[in-house]
């Protein structure tokens, strides 16, 4: 059975008079043994949470810690400019020492599309154009490439990714359109909130999208999870069944992870919709209680 990932968010609503809070609650998550950290992206207050530039954030990460996986949960490609999103992805792919993870959507809030000028209708359209120019920057210096909304004649981008064709990108979305942009464009799927069923459906679904069955199988498989530990109050309910159910214990929490494990989930993100300074003790209790109950010898934050 392959290995599961087990990461946090890195969600709540951190103080702003303590910029590094944030900072200090990364460094617990290594030290507690996480594969990954994840930050999302708002452009707009959105009421809870850190509605943060995901890049900006996930590289003062990069300079606090050392080993954990940074990954986006989700960026939402259109609002970058081809360019600019694969020359910062490509600076926190270098300063990181390759530990960037670029999770990516299409986004949905239509007063952020607004805010920055791009039209919603073409938010499908303007990733795809988005993650093909990232791809061939990443690979080919010089880089030509023509799209819709990018063209490059000769283009030398300012950094070279240090990973081989740039970080690994998981996308996310489970309409065929954002499947097939898996098969074209992704090293992974990226759900929220998938159950074993799901995921079981998404790599079915996959596999009759790829023209080759290889094609779907060399994928990650990956969702974020909700999780409020008990005694930990929640500062927001959960926007799907968390894992555990209703009342969660370390046991059924568990259970759960290995049922996602079972159906191909490799990565596992875990969303905490508590206060900020409830997340370092929902870190440990996860640490604490649920990791010893899952089986394996790979690395820390591993099944």
């Amino acid at each position: 059975m392959p290995l599961l990932r087990l990461g946090v968010s890195l969600q709540p609503r951190w103080p702003l008079d303590d910029g590094t809070a944030v900072l200090r609650a990364a460094g617990h998550a290594e030290d507690l043994g996480f594969d990954h950290v994840a930050i999302g992206n708002r452009l707009l207050d959105s009421g809870f949470g850190l509605d943060t530039d995901p890049l900006v954030l996930l590289a003062a990460v990069a300079g606090a810690t050392t080993r954990l996986r940074l990954l986006t949960s989700v960026l939402v490609a259109p609002y970058y400019p081809a360019l600019v999103l694969a020359n910062q992805a490509a600076t926190l792919d270098v300063v990181s020492g390759g530990r960037l993870v670029l999770g990516v959507g299409t986004g949905w809030n239509p007063d952020e599309f607004d805010a920055v000028g791009v039209p919603v209708r073409e938010r499908g359209a303007r990733t795809d154009d988005h993650l093909a120019a990232a791809k061939v920057l990443w690979a080919q210096r010089p880089a030509d490439f023509d799209g819709p909304f990018t063209r490059l004649r000769a283009a030398h981008l300012g950094v070279p990714p240090v990973t081989p064709g740039g970080p690994p990108v998981w996308v996310g979305g489970r309409s065929d359109a954002a499947l097939r942009r898996v098969l074209r464009f992704g090293d992974g799927w990226y759900g929220t909130g998938a159950d074993a069923a799901e995921v079981t459906d998404v790599r079915r679904r996959l596999r009759e999208l790829a023209a080759d069955s290889e094609d779907a199988d060399r994928l990650t498989l990956a969702s974020a999870q909700f999780l409020t530990p008990p005694g930990i109050p929640a500062a927001a309910p959960a926007p799907g069944r968390p894992l555990g159910g209703a009342a969660p214990t370390a046991a059924s929490v568990a259970h759960d992870l290995g049922r996602l494990t079972e159906a191909g989930l490799t990565a596992c993100t875990v969303w905490l919709p508590t206060a900020a300074e409830h997340a370092e003790k929902a870190m440990e209790w996860i640490a604490a209680e649920v990791m010893p109950q899952l089986t394996g010898d790979g690395p820390p934050g591993t099944i």
